[in-house]
């Protein structure tokens, strides 16, 4: 090869080292470009937020209903909320909390009545330890902006758009949560809770008993699906009123008669109301015998054959199939909350980390304070730990971006007063470290 040509070589080399390095810095500037387009956005959204709370004059909307007396506003639906105490949870942070209570039973908390709402806080408190579980309405006060959207991307469908309001996603209009939490004790001004999906430091601004027979859908459709119980009460008030209006005197009875009247109503025949205060108790005696022994069963062939036309049911309407919860529920939910595309995860630990999650001490530990081993404040034993942690990274906490284009597949998250360090596999996670809760550092941009 002559001297030119290896000349022109390494010019090339040179030429295509130089192109590789104007296309990294292109790509760099294309990232800087849009890391500075979706802060524009931002900013011009916040923008718009404060345009919108203010007219036309220049005053602000807030300053024109402040001035409003307190039942106009209310009938506008301008209020002011207080929150009424702060949740004390196992949960420091968003990274690691469950979306839904039913995920993680062993999570504890607790919740303090402010002395400012109620002089006397505990008051406000009597009767409530007789209700196993309470609705807590709450603040999703780390949302980290105002700013919403009309549709979300929820984490279990895996980068599918759905409108706001068919999900639980806590970017809303108005940024107010519900969660149905266990009731374990109330001390004092305190509630001890379990079965919770709020972080520490939550605002609550309400607190409501659940009542089964009016929260419950299973029990409204099992007092429907029983309507005899609803038609028996029925003719008893009717008879009972029937006694009560007619005001009649009791004359000499015919046996035949009510031997007839009798043989009439065990044979479904429709009766007239009663004439006599006699005739209406014997009536109601008839009903609660002959309810008792049929203890409310559908009649056989035979018996179904007498019916009159007055005892005749409706047929069943038809059997329409639809997703629902529960096998005796008429409840309907989208089918990716019962088979989301994203799949629970199998939960492993390392043998180290294992020993590491032994070594805590359970709260309230006989063991003096000054031991040099880490205590729990709310979990109750390594092995509680050990359910929660799975319980957890079973239903998969990690952010679409982060499941999908984040390359770092270390995760880390925060349980009582644990730091637990792990990782995702191809449906699986493995905890890799425990330690304890230290002080925090900086945000993970991936979450």
């Amino acid at each position: 090869m002559s001297p030119l040509c290896e000349h022109c070589g390494e010019n090339m080399k040179k030429m295509n080292q130089q192109v590789s390095v104007m296309r990294k810095e292109i790509k760099n500037l294309r990232q800087t470009l849009d890391g500075a387009v979706r802060a524009h956005r931002k900013h011009l959204m916040s923008i718009q937020a404060a345009v919108s709370k203010a007219d036309f004059s220049g005053h602000n909307k807030k300053d024109c209903t402040s001035s409003l007396s307190a039942p106009d506003a209310l009938e506008q639906g301008n209020i002011q909320t207080v929150p009424i105490g702060y949740i004390s949870s196992c949960f420091s942070v968003k990274n690691g909390t469950p979306r839904q209570p039913t995920i993680c039973g062993p999570s504890r908390a607790q919740l303090q009545i402010q002395q400012s709402v109620f002089n006397n806080p505990e008051h406000a408190l009597v009767g409530l330890e007789q209700y196993s579980h309470v609705w807590i309405i709450f603040l999703f006060h780390k949302n980290g902006h105002q700013s919403y959207k009309a549709k979300v991307k929820p984490p279990r469908l895996n980068g599918q758009r759905v409108g706001v309001y068919s999900t639980r996603s806590p970017h809303r209009p108005n940024s107010l949560g519900l969660t149905l939490a266990k009731l374990d004790k109330i001390q004092g001004d305190t509630l001890h809770l379990s079965d919770i999906d709020m972080i520490a430091g939550t605002p609550v601004l309400d607190i409501k008993p659940y009542i089964p027979e009016y929260d419950s859908l299973n029990t409204r459709t099992g007092l429907e699906s029983n309507p005899d119980l609803q038609t028996v009460s029925e003719e008893k008030e009717a008879n009972i009123s029937s006694f009560h209006l007619e005001d009649k005197t009791p004359g000499d009875e015919d046996e035949d008669e009510i031997l007839h009247l009798r043989g009439k109503s065990e044979a479904g025949v429709c009766l007239t109301p009663p004439q006599t205060p006699k005739e209406a108790v014997s009536l109601l005696k008839e009903v609660e015998s002959y309810a008792n022994e049929a203890d409310l069963t559908p009649p056989d062939c035979e018996e179904r054959d007498k019916v009159s036309d007055c005892g005749k049911t409706e047929p069943a309407a038809e059997i329409v199939d639809r997703p629902s919860y529960g096998s005796d529920s008429s409840t309907t939910i989208a089918d990716w909350i019962r088979e989301p595309p994203v799949s629970s995860l199998d939960v492993r630990f390392t043998p180290q980390a294992q020993k590491q999650l032994e070594a805590f001490l359970p709260a309230h530990s006989p063991e003096p304070s000054e031991c040099d081993r880490p205590r729990f404040k709310f979990l109750r034993s390594p092995e509680e730990a050990g359910a929660a942690i799975r319980a957890v990274l079973s239903a998969d906490p990690r952010s679409v971006y982060r499941r999908t284009r984040c390359r770092d597949r270390l995760f880390f998250f925060s349980l009582d007063t644990v730091d637990v360090t792990c990782w995702f596999g191809q449906g699986f996670a493995e905890v890799l470290e425990i330690r304890p809760v230290g002080p925090p550092g900086p945000e993970d941009p991936c979450q």
